[in-house]
């Protein structure tokens, strides 16, 4: 499995279900953040994988040039591991969402940027997007694909200029279907942000898997479903960012 070792997982929750991949901040591991599952949906199955380079008594997902900044090449290395694990557990079929903290948040960016369609949904907990570090970061990226983000206020460990960027790519310029909030914290998962995690989760695992990416829209003039009538004059204008529009 390329040059590192075979990941290191621990389960927990139904084998069956949909799956939730938790990963892990910087110089943290799997036994860490496996703990959330404890506050999340009973009926999901969770996987916690240790991230492959081994850095200051913990694992990293990337090297990198600066905080928040991966290199490159270490990200694509990383993320080619990590997808080989997971299309061997979770084949075309079976929904696969991401949860991200700090670190791990900046990994389940780089896996959703490079291929949207893989995925369910990913959260981004306190982190920030790898921008700069070889994967896509263009307009409409993530049209309509289910992304939860969360931020604190005060927090001292990821440069507020990459929360702003991250923060303004999801719920303004990605397309994604955003639910975003912030809290005041520093760099730590509020409570009220895991209720409200656990809550997108739910609504999530009730969904199909986005495999080859989101049914198209109707062209302008194509019969609905049920065979409904036209509808006269021009379209409404419709965000892309707020789930219920």
């Amino acid at each position: 499995m390329s040059r590192f070792d075979t990941p290191v997982v621990v389960t927990r929750g139904d084998a069956e279900g949909p799956l939730v991949v938790l990963l892990h901040g910087r110089g943290s591991r799997e036994t860490e953040i496996i703990g959330l599952a404890d506050a999340l949906p009973r009926g999901l199955s969770y996987a916690a994988v240790r991230a492959p380079i081994a850095e200051h008594g913990g694992f990293a997902w990337f090297a990198n040039r600066g905080i928040g900044r991966p290199v490159a090449e270490s990200l694509r290395a990383t993320m080619d591991w990590f997808r080989l694990w997971l299309d061997g557990i979770a084949p075309p079929g079976r929904p696969v969402i991401l949860v991200g903290f700090s670190g791990g948040a900046a990994f389940a960016g780089g896996l959703l940027l490079d291929e949207p369609a893989r995925f369910a949904g990913a959260a981004i907990l306190y982190g920030t997007l790898p921008f700069e570090a070889g994967v896509p970061t263009d307009a409409a990226r993530l049209a309509g694909v289910p992304v939860f983000v969360a931020q604190g206020d005060h927090d001292q460990v990821i440069p507020r200029e990459l929360l702003d960027r991250t923060w303004r790519y999801l719920t303004v310029e990605s397309g994604a279907a955003a639910i975003a909030r912030r809290d005041q914290v520093g760099h730590g998962i509020a409570r009220d942000a895991l209720a409200a995690l656990a809550g997108w989760l739910i609504e999530r695992a009730a969904l199909p898997a986005r495999q080859g990416g989101p049914a198209p829209a109707p062209a302008h003039g194509e019969a609905l479903p049920g065979d409904l009538p036209d509808r006269a004059g021009p379209h409404p204008d419709a965000s892309t960012t707020i789930t219920h529009q």
